[in-house]
């Protein structure tokens, strides 16, 4: 029987996007099931959830996402997660003052990352099978005031994910210079936009019998 490993694209937009709900995912390996962010418009179906796990525990949609959260009886936190043959491990990025963190989904050898905002590329996410990473800016980086952080562009995200050796490159937090980008006809130089709702699938190797 063939097996997956099998990540869905609850939203795709940056923060107060005019397009799209918030990046979120859906984890599904076996009968386990794993929701990382999202929000409002970006929710997990209805079902059980073994973990509900996120980058900012500061974000602007924490106080929604707790509410959320707790309608399903699951916390809302930054952590690892150990579900039989699926770990989960939360690994910190450069972003903004306060700690925040992206996410090494690893199973049977397999390894997709949740990385949704960072300004420099996290060196962990080398090897990636797939990865779903920041897209905010375009061009130009976008730096918080102070200088404690901000977001990748598109570009140096791309330009990173092929020298760390990452295998599919999907675009899932999308800003407003990448939507004006997008309206213009361009492309990233690799990788593609992620869309909502879609379901991004890694085969597992065969069970040994």
């Amino acid at each position: 029987m063939t097996r997956w490993l099998r990540l869905t694209l609850l939203g795709v937009g940056a923060m107060n996007s005019p397009r799209f709900a918030p990046a979120g995912l859906l984890l599904r390996h076996a009968r386990r099931r794993v929701a990382f962010d999202g929000g409002p418009g970006a929710l997990p179906p209805p079902g059980r959830l073994d973990a509900w796990l996120v980058t900012d525990e500061r974000s602007e949609l924490r106080s929604a996402l707790r509410r959320h959260a707790a309608e399903r009886n699951v916390p809302v936190r930054a952590g690892d997660v150990d579900l039989g043959g699926l770990r989960v491990r939360c690994r910190p990025v450069v972003h903004t003052s306060h700690p925040a963190y992206g996410y090494r989904i690893e199973a049977e050898g397999l390894l997709a990352v949740w990385a949704p905002e960072f300004l420099e590329f996290p060196a962990w996410a080398a090897g990636a099978d797939l990865m779903f990473a920041e897209a905010a800016a375009w061009n130009r980086p976008i730096r918080f005031r102070g200088g404690v952080g901000g977001h990748a562009t598109v570009q140096a995200v791309a330009e990173e994910a092929a020298r760390h050796g990452v295998r599919r490159l999907v675009y899932a937090h999308i800003g407003r210079p990448v939507l004006r980008a997008i309206d213009a006809g361009e492309r990233p130089p690799s990788g593609e936009w992620g869309v909502d709702g879609r379901t991004y699938a890694l085969r597992l190797p065969p069970q040994a019998s």
